[in-house]
């Protein structure tokens, strides 16, 4: 049995555009140390999975500068490895002759790569949802029930607005997918929700994606799932273990909060042993902690230096807190400087930003007040 990766690095750019500006949702900082990324290729490395494509669209060099050669990750290989597969113009991405906007149109714009893939299968990820999956009994439960497809869902409780921005899978007692329902305005209760996560048999993706370009098809939801849930053996597999869908910067900012709130959560994310998260190692020096200093609660990548208050917060690395000031559920990016007496309460601060001395910035944990990267405030 070999498998192969494809990781969709922009899909959802436009959920967050205040984080995306610069970036692709993959490169997104995450939890310190992390990038989006990290989490779907880790869930890959740690499945034994050893050939991943990343398919990018634009605003895509932050994320080369972090995947570099994918040693990180083991995955510096001769044979397999980490490939970036940039933006294709091609005549039929889509109507308007444009990069894709959707997850079918990506795949109709790399169909020579993905026409020359051997594995047996292939399993597609996104970068929006935090979860550590053991893809492994993912890959087996879709062998065992000979399925064609198995999407990762995750049963949770769902109002309307949370309904709304989630694609809702309705499946019989075995697992078989019977209906799907992308974001529904009238759906409240315990249900099935997408992961963005699916296993599918190499040679029907081929089909599928050449069959979406004779037809046009633009949409893999509508067009195969939708479509063919009669004809086709189509699986769930169900996840229990913690996820965080960032589809807002507000989703962002619970989510990132989420981890110093619940530690189980964070131990279902980065404590499992067996299932490690690996990021790029950057060879910082520790973090000093000046005798002025006072931390609570808080996360600390190394680098910093923090001669200040910090409490409940996110601190990514070289980031400098001055003495006087006062850091209170925040999300610090890497190289922030922060000013003598200071005071920031839910704020989100993009890289290589500076706060000048006496500022007071503050927003609201459902409306985090935020600075773009490079800014003087």
């Amino acid at each position: 049995m070999s498998v192969q990766g494809i990781i969709f690095s922009n899909l959802h750019d436009k959920n967050i555009p205040e984080l995306t500006l610069r970036r692709t949702m993959a490169s997104v900082p995450y939890a310190g140390r992390y990038r989006l990324i990290d989490f779907a290729l880790s869930n890959m490395v740690n499945s034994g999975i050893t050939s991943v494509s990343v398919i990018t669209h634009y605003n895509y060099q932050s994320l080369m500068d972090h995947i570099g050669a994918g040693k990180d990750w083991d995955l510096a290989r001769r044979s397999g490895g980490i490939k970036i597969l940039p933006p294709y113009m091609t005549a039929y991405a889509n109507q308007s002759n444009a990069l894709y906007n959707s997850r079918m149109e990506a795949l109709k714009s790399v169909n020579y790569s993905v026409s020359r893939f051997t594995s047996d299968y292939v399993v597609l990820s996104d970068c929006d949802v935090i979860c550590n999956v053991d893809l492994n009994d993912m890959i087996n439960d879709h062998i065992e029930n000979n399925a064609d497809i198995t999407i990762a869902v995750k049963r949770v409780l769902l109002n309307k607005d949370a309904a709304s921005r989630n694609v809702i899978i309705d499946a019989d007692p075995e697992g078989r997918i019977v209906d799907i329902n992308p974001y529904p305005t009238n759906v409240t209760g315990y249900r099935d929700i997408d992961l963005n996560i699916l296993v599918i048999n190499r040679d029907y993706l081929q089909s599928v994606v050449v069959d979406a370009i004779a037809h046009g098809y633009t949409s893999f939801n509508r067009d195969v799932i939708a479509r063919n849930t009669a004809r086709r053996n189509f699986r769930i597999y169900k996840y229990d273990g913690y996820f965080a869908n960032i589809g807002s910067l507000a989703d962002y900012y619970s989510h990132s909060m989420e981890l110093l709130g619940t530690p189980e959560n964070r131990d279902e994310i980065f404590g499992i042993k067996t299932r490690p998260i690996y990021t790029k190692v950057r060879n910082s020096a520790p973090t000093r902690y000046a005798e002025s200093s006072v931390v609570k609660n808080s996360l600390v990548a190394d680098g910093c230096i923090i001669d200040g208050t910090v409490e409940n917060s996110i601190i990514f690395r070289g980031v400098k807190i001055s003495r006087g000031a006062t850091v209170k559920n925040s999300i610090l990016f890497q190289d922030t400087v922060i000013g003598e007496n200071v005071f920031l309460n839910c704020v989100i601060t993009d890289k290589n930003v500076v706060i000048r001395d006496g500022r007071i910035l503050s927003g609201h944990e459902t409306l985090p007040f935020f600075v773009e990267k490079n800014r003087l405030v």
